[in-house]
């Protein structure tokens, strides 16, 4: 490494411990005001992000017009630095005040998935606060292991898991992830998979347009019978969040690609669900890159 990078290394690993101190001495309602406003900032400074979630709701949602997109993208930053605010101070949190700040609707499809042996995959997406619904489930009691992409800094990324695994959380690195999922599936645990980044397994309608989709989820349930638990988790108010287990996926019928089936049903929930709280999902992720690079948008 050049001493460039390891200055830059240092930089962001005294940055991240120092925010995460301040952040850790505020109240939950100064956390998330504190995150709003890096939010905003990160949404005026940010111009090629700005750009990325201005022309993917374009693209999936033409009839909300400029306007309203303009205010969705600014509504998804400010909920990203406040989400990110409330994670990065989720260390002090005890499993009571995590438990309590969170309705959940569809439990029981995890305590059936549990009861069954085969573990469950729970999927959703950069989509309202995944960081606090994994505590949620940790906490509930039941062993949960998060499939994560490293952050590019090595420092960081321990920073961060050490975060994730303050819960009992464990942390899978997305890498050559299968053989420890399917390791833990067998010891009847559940595994959290992100299935919303840009991929390039196989081109599925997303919003109308085909997007880059990930079907390890699927191919996984395909060849170990976990149930695939469709989850979400929205702010409904400060420090209120509604978690969402929706029924096992039933793969759509009739495509041989493994995996395809299964995440076309995904994608359609989570469509749905972001439809409904559009102000919280990662338009800034450039979602449909490998699409439009493919010439298919």
């Amino acid at each position: 490494m050049s001493t460039r990078k390891r200055l830059i290394a240092a930089a962001s690993v005294f940055g991240v411990q120092n925010l995460q101190r301040w952040l850790s001495s505020k109240s939950p309602d100064e956390v998330e005001a504190a995150g709003a406003r890096f939010g905003r900032l990160l949404y005026r400074v940010g111009r090629k992000r700005r750009d990325v979630a201005l022309r993917n709701l374009a693209l999936a949602l033409p009839e909300r017009g400029p306007v309203e997109h303009e205010r969705i993208a600014r509504a998804c930053f400010e909920h990203f630095g406040l989400v990110s605010a409330d994670f990065l101070a989720s260390a002090r949190l005890e499993a009571q005040e995590v438990l309590s700040s969170i309705q959940v609707e569809g439990a029981h499809h995890v305590h059936e998935a549990m009861a069954a042996g085969r573990g469950a995959l729970i999927v959703t997406g950069h989509f309202g606060n995944w960081e606090r619904a994994a505590k949620y489930v940790s906490f509930s009691g039941y062993p949960i292991n998060m499939v994560i992409r490293d952050a590019n800094q090595e420092g960081v990324n321990r920073l961060v898991n050490q975060l994730r695994e303050h819960s009992g959380a464990k942390v899978i690195p997305r890498g050559n992830a299968a053989r420890p999922i399917l390791e833990r599936l067998r010891k009847n645990e559940t595994v959290a998979i992100l299935v919303d980044q840009n991929a390039e397994d196989a081109f599925l309608p997303f919003f109308g347009h085909l997007a880059g989709t990930n079907l390890g989820a699927g191919v996984l349930h395909e060849r170990t019978g976990s149930p695939v638990l469709p989850c979400y988790c929205v702010r409904v108010g400060p420090q209120r969040y509604r978690v969402f287990i929706d029924d096992p996926i039933v793969p759509d019928p009739g495509y041989p690609v493994k995996g395809e089936g299964t995440l076309r049903a995904v994608n359609r929930f989570l469509e749905k669900a972001i439809r409904e709280y559009p102000e919280q999902w990662l338009w800034f992720h450039d979602r449909w890159r490998n699409a439009r690079e493919a010439g298919l948008l």
